[in-house]
């Protein structure tokens, strides 16, 4: 199991659309891989109520993008959460340091967001897309950290958070996080494996759903 975690502030806007986002190119990119199965891709906030769900703005903004908000609903990041997730990416600075706070192990698998797609640029990628999707996010993790040292972290690391705000700006940082999270999708989710086989008259497939990437 590849665990992905995405964190805001109160689980509404931002990195609800990071987590339906990274589930839909998980969907397409794994369409028919047996490793479909093997990926949970959830979301939580620093200070977040439970069973909320995601602002309208958001969702509005997300389902222009490809996502979907359908069964959305809010919960506070536990300690346990950040524990077993693979890779961490929160939205700002001051989440990633309070995740930290409950999971000071986790440094070498937590960034924010726009952080780890600027590391891309200088990070060694080398044989990374050829690995078990199950191994891959730590290993990516470690590639991010590894470049992290000539990286000084700075307020362009910060995704704002449009809750209050107008829908233009909902859409535009969507449009933002869609756009960080984009080149770090096809690294995590890029199948090496071969597709399953399906028994011979199988007629039904085509009308079945891919197996389903988990909802944390």
């Amino acid at each position: 199991m590849v665990r992905i975690l995405f964190v805001c502030t109160g689980n509404l806007c931002r990195s609800p659309v990071a987590e339906r986002l990274a589930v839909r190119w998980a969907r397409d990119l794994l369409r028919h891989s047996p490793e479909n199965d093997v990926v949970e891709i959830g979301s939580a906030g620093v200070d977040a109520s439970i069973g909320r769900p995601m602002d309208a703005r958001s969702a509005e903004a997300l389902i222009n993008l490809g996502g979907d908000p359908a069964g959305f609903s809010s919960r506070l990041l536990e300690p346990s959460l950040a524990e077993e997730a693979d890779l961490v990416l929160t939205m700002t600075r001051r989440q990633r340091r309070e995740v930290l706070e409950k999971n000071p192990r986790g440094l070498r698998r937590t960034f924010t967001l726009l952080e780890a797609a600027d590391l891309l640029g200088s990070a060694d990628l080398a044989g990374l897309r050829l690995m078990p999707l199950a191994q891959r996010a730590r290993e990516l993790g470690l590639r991010l950290d590894a470049a992290r040292s000539r990286h000084p972290t700075t307020g362009f690391d910060d995704m704002p958070d449009p809750i209050g705000r107008s829908a233009a700006v909902h859409a535009e940082v969507a449009t933002a996080i869609a756009t960080a999270l984009r080149p770090l999708a096809d690294i995590l989710f890029s199948s090496v494996r071969p597709m399953a086989a399906l028994p011979v008259g199988d007629d039904d497939f085509a009308r079945r759903s891919p197996p389903g990437i988990q909802f944390s």
